[in-house]
């Protein structure tokens, strides 16, 4: 099981990524979260298995979005099965 959290820095408020980090999930078997952050930024946190995350990022980063990021900061964190699907946070 692999659990990461990224932040997203850029223009990435206000051009869909949320949803669109959705969207990319639900072809993964994959749970988490993703929202804006006041200072501008987009958090993500998903869970799975190392090969599921691994691809549902490379797939965020090559996706529409990627003209949006200009930094990606991972990292691993300790999470249990919380999530039930993939989420939007406000």
């Amino acid at each position: 099981m692999n659990a990461t959290r990224v932040f997203y820095e850029g223009r990435v408020q206000g051009v869909g990524f949320r949803w669109t980090a959705r969207k990319i999930a639900q072809g993964y078997d994959v749970t988490g979260l993703v929202r804006n952050l006041p200072d501008g930024r987009v958090e993500l946190q998903v869970s799975g298995d190392d090969e599921e995350v691994n691809a549902f990022l490379t797939d965020i980063r090559d996706s529409v979005l990627s003209g949006h990021i200009t930094t990606e900061q991972r990292e691993k964190i300790a999470l249990p099965n919380a999530f039930k699907g993939f989420q939007i946070i406000s």
